[in-house]
């Protein structure tokens, strides 16, 4: 008898044991020679050999080729959840298998002393595995949580984890030798990734993938018919780029990289997967540069310390217990090289000052005569609805200005390009989406189509991606919205100056006196916006950017410039964003008013003067009073007063309860 308790501890059946429900081994019931109790401690002991069976199952199931486990999944039930194949669960069987050795050694004993004294007793056998009583039963847990959850990659990871912090010293201990085998498979995709960029992940377990989402932007615009001949815009710029042989031009494709969250176990902070996916898609772009590309840039970014690293982290592997400060330092020690190795690369070779320098003479309307001139040249282009040469000609005319202003010889022209999209999308296809600002009333007029798009250099494609590019043109189509309507105010006043000496009646003192009101807070808000915000924001980047050696606290402090523009420039702040958009287009209403009927108005056009200046009076109202509510917070930023100190430095706009119309 006790030869076939050994088999079913073992996992078999024999005379006296058979399997029940759902595969238990237990005793044949209602034998004669045995007592209850002794039929009590046996079938107590048959759970360890079912345990142990489905043990053996789970990993003959799970540690073949990926051939058979596909096939063992097409033919199993399909109320029987199947796992998906990788190298996390194989780890996991692989740990879980030698967690099962000193059991099998212990039944190897019992064996041998089963042949020396057969007058042992099951409880003698009991005694002896009394502490896999605790150990199996968690082990079993945790596989039908695998199994249950779907565990995949990551987060079997997690998994296994949350069942160390246990007060079992032997379950502890299982669990961490199997947490060991399986941390050896993220060591080596970490140590792969952080090294030599590459990413080992057949399987998609890996906590940082490649990001297979293109800008929605980049594609619709790609798939644009221009109307000649069902030519797209992907086709159309093909043809233009055609070298003299013609080839298209050699590019390196810049893949873009992101962190998988839900294979990111919750014991690795998102600090240390955002430094790791840092280094490893640097590494990566300058292993992908030198391959596809014959450049200067061909030494390794990280230089004789290769060598060390991979030592590092060969040790980080063999410690019996992952620690994430090890962990993290060893990365930190990666990615001050690579960071450095960036900066040195970004800001001195590729001149990253000075391609702040030409964003800021672009987008934010740094040339101010340039643009000057641009929309005394586009100015008939763009008032009415786009057309499919809109676009060059408008490009046309931003050459011509240039070279009126004598920038037709700068390199950096050639950088930047004007694009006009429709925000109507067309009848099966998607249109680009600029973010221009609409204004009420306006129509889809050239103007409101109006951006920008800037031409990126490779390395600098890290610092200037989609995303801020998009910020950028965010912001050159709100400051030229609002130059645009300081010159067609200025434009009146020039027709002012030469009818000062005609005869003056009622409501020519109005509109004039109204005139004077839209251009004094045009005017402020056009130089707090070019003054207190782009030229002081800029030259803090300038500062940060001379203050340091770290690639990633230049990143920084590049997005956090964007984001005091956009905030700054109250884009962020929707009711104050809105009341400028309205005020601009009441501006710009009355200016076209006064332009086209300079001479003389009839009773119709004076009638609609009168509502321009109600509307202008409640606008500029009530952004006084969103703007004096929001500085009157305690957590209001300061630039909110420095703006209302410029509209209102002598109390004139408060007096008048912040209506400055007449």
């Amino acid at each position: 008898m006790l030869h076939e308790l050994l088999l079913s501890l073992s996992g078999y059946t024999g005379s006296i044991f058979v399997e029940g429900e759902k595969g238990a081994i237990k005793v044949v019931p209602d034998l004669p020679f045995l007592h209850c109790s002794e039929v009590y401690i046996l079938n107590r002991l048959c759970i360890l050999g079912t345990h142990y069976k489905r043990f053996r199952e789970f990993i003959k199931e799970y540690t073949g080729s990926p051939s058979s486990s596909l096939e063992s999944a097409k033919n199993a039930p399909k109320d029987l959840l199947k796992l998906k194949d990788g190298l996390y669960l194989r780890a996991f069987c692989a740990g879980l298998d030698g967690v099962l050795d000193p059991y099998r050694q212990v039944l190897l004993q019992l064996e041998q002393e089963i042949l020396s004294d057969p007058h042992l007793t099951p409880c003698h056998i009991q005694e002896v595995l009394e502490p896999y009583q605790l150990l199996f039963p968690d082990l079993w847990a945790v596989i039908e949580q695998i199994q249950y959850q779907r565990g995949h990659g990551g987060h079997i990871l997690q998994i296994v984890h949350q069942h160390c912090n246990c007060g079992k010293p032997m379950v502890k201990d299982a669990f961490q030798k199997i947490l060991f085998v399986c941390h050896s498979v993220m060591y080596r995709q970490v140590t792969a990734w952080l090294l030599h960029g590459m990413l080992l992940d057949n399987h998609g377990e890996f906590f940082i993938h490649k990001s297979a989402m293109a800008s929605l932007a980049e594609r619709q615009y790609d798939d644009d018919d221009l109307g000649i001949g069902g030519v797209t815009g992907r086709q159309m710029r093909e043809v233009m780029q055609l070298n003299e042989e013609g080839r298209l031009p050699e590019r390196p494709a810049h893949t873009h990289f992101a962190i998988r969250p839900s294979m990111l176990p919750s014991y690795i902070p998102v600090r240390v997967a955002e430094k790791i996916l840092f280094v490893g898609e640097s590494v990566q772009m300058f292993e992908n540069r030198k391959q596809n590309i014959a450049s200067k840039y061909s030494d390794s970014v990280l230089g004789d310390k290769e060598d060390v690293f991979a030592a590092r982290f060969h040790q980080l592997r063999q410690e019996p217990l992952f620690s994430i400060k090890n962990c993290e330092d060893a990365i930190d020690e990666i990615r001050s090289c690579v960071a450095e190795h960036l900066w040195r690369l970004v800001v001195e070779e590729s001149d990253l000052v000075g391609q702040l320098h030409t964003l800021k003479d672009f987008f934010l309307l740094g040339r101010g005569e340039l643009f000057l001139a641009f929309i005394d040249h586009a100015q008939n282009l763009l008032k009415t609805p786009p057309t499919s040469t809109t676009e060059h000609d408008v490009n046309l005319a931003f050459r011509q200005a240039a070279h009126k202003v004598l920038l037709e010889d700068d390199t950096s022209l050639g950088q930047v390009r004007l694009t006009v999209t429709c925000k109507t999308p067309a009848k099966g296809a998607g249109k680009k989406v600029e973010a221009a600002p609409q204004s009420k009333g306006s129509g889809d007029i050239g103007w409101n189509c109006l951006g920008m798009t800037y031409n990126v250099q490779w390395p600098l494609h890290t610092l200037f991606n989609s995303a801020a590019l998009e910020k950028y043109n965010t912001l050159f189509c709100f400051l030229l919205s609002i130059k645009r309507v300081q010159l067609e105010l200025q434009q009146c006043w020039a027709l002012q100056m030469q009818r000062k000496h005609a005869p003056v009646d009622q409501s020519d003192a109005s509109k004039w006196r109204l005139r004077s009101h839209m251009a004094f807070l045009v005017d402020n808000l056009q130089y707090y916006l070019q003054v207190d915000v782009l030229e002081t924001q800029f030259h803090q980047l300038i500062d940060r950017i001379n203050s340091t050696r770290d690639f990633e606290a230049v990143r920084l402090a590049h997005d956090q410039f964007l984001t005091s523009l956009l905030g700054q420039c109250f884009l962020l702040m929707k009711p104050v964003s809105h009341c400028l958009n309205e005020i601009m287009e009441l501006c710009h209403s009355f200016a076209v008013l006064l332009i086209t009927h300079a001479a003389s108005m009839t009773d119709r056009e004076v009638a609609h003067m009168d509502k321009l200046s109600q509307g202008f009076n409640r606008q500029s109202s009530l952004l006084f009073k969103i703007l004096s509510s929001v500085r009157s917070h305690h957590q209001a930023s300061p630039y909110l007063s420095q703006l209302l100190l410029r509209l209102d430095f002598n109390k004139y706009y408060s007096q008048a309860e912040g209506a400055l119309a007449p």
